[in-house]
């Protein structure tokens, strides 16, 4: 079913599985449970396949991942399937989801225009009941909850924030037309859509301000134009790099550097930098000295040859200060450096200001723009809240997941988040997530989403050749993966201060630590083909 009905008075459809979300991670599963032959939907909030490139349509946006890397490791897909540039605008990846369905034919199984607002397990019949806005039901055995970590909008609760009489958007909900050049805009944030937004747009408009509260460790990504004909020959190695893509920490054929920095000299250590500055995109991150991510003074290295090469573009003293501090502000790739092209080049623009907010808060929104803390007011027709997103349990909150007793999923994660393997949780029974709480998040998304999905796909298929009808981790086991995540996180140059959100290990080592739960049998899950035999968790 590819478009939206009116509600169903008949009796709710019993199926097998049902997805949330058609994005990668969500065809990728419908893909191998049709292979399967089990009765499989998914249900899609938007109007058509992407995930969350169908609503991300901001001035600028594309992929931070090479595209070799960026798509499904799904042969029929890939062997037809060319792409125009290393990294990939929008609008070719909504191509490429449309590649997909004429390769595929998966919207026959995909319910589109279908929010889910709620979803309960029924310990009688050991199904899922799940709901949709316009009140569509279904029950299904097995229920997957494939939309990301970063689904949510987040924005701040600015003093006054309804009383701006301008433009006010999010990069999240970018409406079509929305013309910016010849415009006084303001962009709140410099993440990554606020990083494509402001070279973007920043050529353009009348005058820019950027609001920045934490400086944005970008890199070059050192765009290119793609060879049709190269592709294609390359096409004979894709096998080998979608399985060596799972062996590396990034999800990327390419791995850290087997060296340290300190086993170097200054000149080494200046040439191999500069290389990897040249082949740029996320080269000066993932290949570098194996331990820039576990030793400061490493780290810090790296650091500074990344200012130094920031400061080369950016002509005044005080805004290279703002951009690139003298002293770093957080370890270098401890958050996610975004790709950028032209960023840099943008304040060196007359018509651009750039307010730090760790100097000078935002007091509020006026009717003409945004007042500052030094009471100067900001003049706008146009404000762009680059303010990311409720990132891992944020999506959450407007879907119920609920246990059969009633408990909300959060509810049970109000003192923490405790999952096993960061795909299931105690008390859940026959529910999976993909890219989610404690799984892992500084990776290639394809490549992370397909590890768990085959994980998933793999468990769920257990079940059914032996006939059982529940699937759940114990309470113990994802206790001690719990314990895993706080362990991890301490250990790292990124730990965070307040809850871990995802899995700081690398993504070969998630890969090992499920494929021995596996092998040992599915420790840490119990199976059962009686409702009763749950009393045993």
């Amino acid at each position: 079913m590819s478009q939206n009905t009116a509600p169903s008075t008949q009796t709710p459809e019993e199926l097998d599985v049902v997805i949330v979300g058609a994005g990668y991670s969500g065809i990728h599963q419908l893909y191998h449970y049709r292979k399967q032959g089990y009765s499989v939907r998914i249900l899609e909030a938007e109007s058509d396949l992407g995930g969350a490139w169908w609503w991300t349509r901001y001035p600028g946006a594309r992929v931070d991942s090479e595209s070799p890397f960026y798509q499904l490791s799904i042969e029929e897909v890939w062997k037809d399937w060319v792409w125009t540039e290393r990294f990939p605008c929008r609008d070719e990846v909504c191509e490429y989801y449309q590649h997909v369905e004429r390769t595929l034919g998966i919207k026959k199984n995909i319910r589109f225009n279908s929010r889910v607002v709620s979803a309960r397990f029924d310990d009688a019949s050991s199904r899922w009941v799940i709901t949709t806005k316009d009140g569509f039901v279904v029950h299904p055995r097995f229920f997957i909850l494939a939309i990301g970590a970063a689904s949510k909008p987040h924005t701040p609760p600015f003093a006054d924030f309804q009383s701006f009489k301008g433009i006010c958007v999010h990069t999240a909900s970018w409406p079509e037309g929305l013309v910016t050049k010849g415009k006084r805009v303001a962009v709140i944030g410099t993440g990554a859509s606020g990083v494509q937004v402001i070279q973007s747009i920043g050529p353009e408009v009348k005058h820019l301000t950027v609001f920045q509260r934490t400086p944005n460790y970008a890199l070059a990504m050192q765009q290119q134009k793609l060879d049709k004909e190269i592709q294609q020959k390359s096409k004979r190695l894709f096998p080998d790099m979608f399985r060596r893509c799972r062996q590396t920490p990034n999800g990327y054929s390419f791995d850290r550097y087997p060296k340290s920095l300190h086993a170097t000299t200054s000149e080494e250590r200046l040439l191999f930098f500069e290389d990897l500055w040249t082949a740029g995109g996320w080269r000066f991150v993932t290949n570098n000295y194996m331990d820039i991510f576990s030793d400061q003074a490493a780290n810090d290295e790296a650091y500074f040859f990344w200012r130094n090469k920031i400061c080369e573009r950016v002509h005044d003293p005080m805004m290279q200060e703002k951009l690139a501090p003298t002293s770093p502000p957080y370890p270098f790739g401890s958050k996610r450096p975004s790709l950028e092209i032209n960023y840099y080049d943008v304040f060196n623009q007359p018509n651009v200001d750039l307010v730090d907010l760790t100097q000078c808060e935002i007091s509020k929104f006026t009717p003409s723009g945004i007042q500052t803390a030094d009471g100067v007011e900001h003049t706008f027709d146009i404000i762009v809240l680059a303010t990311g997103f409720h990132t891992f349990t944020g999506p959450y909150t407007d879907l119920k997941v609920q246990a059969a007793d009633g408990t909300d999923i959060l509810e049970k994660w109000a003192n923490g988040v405790y999952s096993h393997l960061g795909m299931t949780v105690h008390g859940f029974p026959n529910f999976f997530y993909m890219y989610g709480p404690q799984s892992p998040g500084a990776c290639n998304g394809p490549t992370c989403s397909e590890v768990q999905s085959d994980w998933i796909v793999g468990c769920i298929s257990h079940a059914m050749k032996h006939r059982f009808t529940c699937i759940e981790a114990t309470r113990e086991a994802e206790i001690k993966y719990r314990r895993l995540i706080l362990e991890l996180n301490a250990r790292s140059l990124s730990r965070s201060t307040s809850e871990p959100t995802n899995f700081k290990g690398d993504l070969a080592q998630y890969g090992r630590l499920c494929a021995e739960v596996t092998e040992d049998g599915y420790r840490g899950f119990v199976f059962s083909s009686q409702v009763e035999s749950r009393a045993l968790l």
